[in-house]
């Protein structure tokens, strides 16, 4: 195989980063697209120049035998069986987080890959931003010592996201709108899990019972009789370390992003950021002191490092945090993407897009793993089924299923 053709499953909002950089990879030689809505396929197609279209997955499983690959956008709850079905039918599969919302699903994805060696892997934003990619380097060159402690959090006020369930909920839409924040920790935990290579074996989850009379969250009222908007864990790692994960969807913030690491302890360095600051401290057995680097330049887009340090600038009157996150940043190694995908305007979730697809891209070519394959995803997903568990049980500490390391013998895209 010199290229791949891939079909495109879900014309929703987050599809429409996804297929100019499909259409644009130089070793990408078909983009096609489906959804089960025919107006949103002839939409999509006359904006994207997309030449085949198709009327869903199974459309795609029994007319599309030349496609080999699928990037799935569809709405989260569905992802597991539609993974399950494009894998079975010999496809390679890249998955809009979460990677499925049982352990079952999970594990059942994990057999298919092990057994058949197709490539499968989230497009996990959070592995490719800036905060993230900073701490594993800074992690791996021995910076933080043994990891102690650590604490990420995805921050998005379920107010925000009203349009998006709509648009494909339809009028039952608040009964998919009130899934568990926690069957969506996949961001937050990644950031640890990716940062330290660690995974997670126990879990205490509390939960806040929602209020709001929109009646999106409360026994009865979803699809999971979920009452928590706003759940909080704390993760035992295998390595012996503790993690704090928040997922929030009633909150009064809105800086962005929305995912982010705030900390990062380890025994002899640490990383903490408040909003736009990111500092890395280390020097514990130095006997000069404690040393504090400013490494915000490092880490923050370089929009937002020009724009904060220019004359004009007005932090009380300029929205610079909507704006600032999106972009490269200096950590990003730009330089190993194709041209094209250099070359994007800059967009939501610092860039991390083209990186995602490229990695699947590259994994399909080669039959490498990439960054984000079943087994990290699973470990990024599993501790949030476990902790809405452990939630409805007034935080009554659980134990984390764990499927493993990836196969020994199957080389890694990036060692």
């Amino acid at each position: 195989m010199n290229k791949i053709k891939v079909c495109i499953i879900g014309m929703g909002e987050f599809s429409d980063f996804f297929i100019p950089l499909f259409r644009d990879h130089p070793d990408v030689e078909e983009v096609s697209i489906a959804d089960v809505i025919p107006e949103r396929v002839t939409a999509a197609a006359l904006k994207h120049g997309i030449k085949r279209t198709f009327s869903s997955l199974e459309d795609v499983l029994k007319n599309g035998k030349d496609v080999d690959s699928i990037a799935l956008f569809t709405q989260r709850h569905l992802h597991g069986p539609m993974v399950i079905d494009a894998l079975k039918a010999g496809k390679h599969v890249f998955s809009a987080v979460p990677m499925a919302i049982s352990v079952e699903e999970c594990g059942k994805i994990i057999d298919i890959v092990k057994e058949t060696r197709q490539i499968y892997m989230t497009g996990e934003t959070c592995y490719y931003f800036p905060c993230a990619i900073f701490c594993r380097d800074a992690y791996k060159k021995g910076k933080f010592g043994e990891f102690v402690y650590g604490e990420s959090q995805y921050y998005h006020d379920m107010k925000t996201f009203y349009s998006a369930f709509a648009r494909s909920g339809g009028d039952s839409w608040k009964r998919v709108a009130g899934i568990p924040p926690m069957y969506y920790s996949t961001h937050s935990v990644s950031m640890i899990v990716s940062v330290i290579g660690q995974h997670a074996t126990k879990v205490s989850c509390c939960g806040y019972r929602d209020h709001d009379p929109d009646e999106v969250f409360g026994v009865g009222k979803n699809n999971w009789d979920n009452p928590f908007s706003n759940q909080t864990a704390l993760l035992t790692m295998s390595g012996g370390g503790i993690a704090r994960v928040n997922e929030f969807r009633r909150v009064g913030i809105a800086h962005k992003p929305s995912s982010y690491i705030t900390c990062m302890y380890g025994t002899t360095g640490a990383y903490e950021c408040t909003t736009n600051k990111h500092m890395l401290i280390n020097g514990v057995a130095d006997p000069n002191g404690t040393h504090l680097e400013d490494v915000s330049d490092l880490v923050n887009t370089m929009y937002l490092t020009e724009r904060s340090k220019a004359a004009d600038f007005n932090p009380h009157e300029e929205p610079i945090s909507e704006r600032g996150h999106k972009g490269f940043s200096p950590v990003h190694d730009i330089a190993r993407l194709p041209l094209p995908l250099q070359q994007i305007p800059d967009t939501v979730h610092y860039n991390s897009h083209p990186f995602l697809v490229d990695d699947f891209v590259r994994a399909v070519l080669s039959g490498k793993l990439p960054p984000n394959h079943a087994w990290d995803s699973a470990r990024y997903m599993i501790p949030g089924l476990i902790a809405h568990e452990s939630a409805l049980k007034d935080g009554m500490p659980m134990d984390i299923p764990d499927f493993g390391d990836a196969p020994a013998d199957w080389d890694k895209l990036y060692e």
